[in-house]
């Protein structure tokens, strides 16, 4: 089955020149099938550029899943026009005057992450929609900043500055190979990852039922499971396009920050050279495992979303 997106949205015809299924709003409501709901609250810059690496990975299932496109209500992006924003987006305040109910969530990363929480304009509209996902979002997936600001609300784990941006393509370990979100995944295998703040394994509380699932030698931290919150914490950027690091380290170079060359990426470190995508199974597989985890174990009736931890 395809994703179902918005007709005119940027990120179809990317999607379409790849071979991502993709259907049309008129062949979708004569399908005689619930598709899965699953929302974008997308936080970073490149609100197009976003879209098609999500819609990308959740399209790529057998099973048909809708997603709608959300914002914080008060935040007004500088780098997206407002007339994509009108056209594709609904505020939370919308979607929560609404009532409406998602199988799930995928919440994005920011490039905030050296303020404090509470030093972000729309934290404390963010604290309400985690808490929301408790009774409207039967799972939610959180990446990288999004991560880390989920767990610190859940949770009150910290997040640390680095002394160095941790910048680049690295080894990561299976931990659970049992998982249903970890199907199929290689022992070993590489992730993005591109932050200036981690989170620690000694600072998540013991009797939490936080499962770690994926750790890095040299980036730490990468895959966590809550279970009793239905949440999954991904601290780096599976979802990033081959082309996504290069245009960071060239964007911070051209604007004279200190930035070094993403380690393990560009071949022989040579950022003219083409880097290879050595992570895009591993996503696919990432995202294809927790629709199909969703799949198995979502309400059929979306207003049961939430009740009674869908006892």
């Amino acid at each position: 089955m395809p994703i179902k997106i918005p007709d005119d949205l940027p990120a179809r015809a990317t999607l379409e020149r790849e071979g991502v299924m993709v259907m049309t709003e008129a062949h979708a409501v004569r399908q005689d099938i619930r598709p899965l709901k699953v929302a974008l609250l997308n936080l970073m810059p490149n609100k197009a550029r976003t879209e098609t690496q999500f819609a990308r990975l959740i399209g790529a299932t057998p099973l048909q899943v809708e997603m709608s496109l959300l914002r914080m209500t008060r935040h007004k992006p500088k780098n997206t026009s407002p007339d994509h924003m009108i056209a594709f987006y609904r505020s939370f305040a919308e979607v929560l005057d609404s009532g409406e109910k998602f199988d799930g969530l995928i919440v994005t990363g920011a490039p905030i992450e050296l303020l404090d929480f509470e030093q972000v304009t729309y934290w404390e509209e963010l604290r309400r929609i985690f808490d929301w996902t408790q009774t409207h979002v039967h799972s939610t997936m959180n990446i990288c900043w999004g991560a880390q600001a989920a767990l610190h609300h859940f949770h009150g784990v910290p997040k640390h500055e680095l002394p160095r941006k941790a910048f680049g393509v690295f080894r990561h370990r299976n931990l659970k190979p049992a998982s249903p979100y970890l199907r199929g995944f290689s022992d070993d295998f590489s992730i993005p990852v591109s932050r200036w703040t981690e989170v620690r394994v000694s600072d998540l509380p013991e009797d939490a039922g936080l499962e770690v699932l994926m750790e890095s030698d040299e980036a730490g931290l990468c895959l966590v499971e809550d279970k009793p919150r239905r949440q999954l914490y991904m601290f780096n950027h599976i979802e990033y396009d081959t082309t996504s690091l290069a245009e960071e380290y060239w964007r911070d170079r051209d604007a004279g920050k200190d930035i070094h060359i993403p380690a393990n990426y560009f071949p022989n470190d040579d950022p003219h050279a083409t880097p290879e995508n050595r992570w895009r199974s591993h996503a696919h597989l990432l995202f294809g495992n927790w629709i199909n985890e969703v799949y198995q174990t979502t309400p059929f009736e979306l207003e049961k979303i939430g009740a009674a931890d869908n006892a």
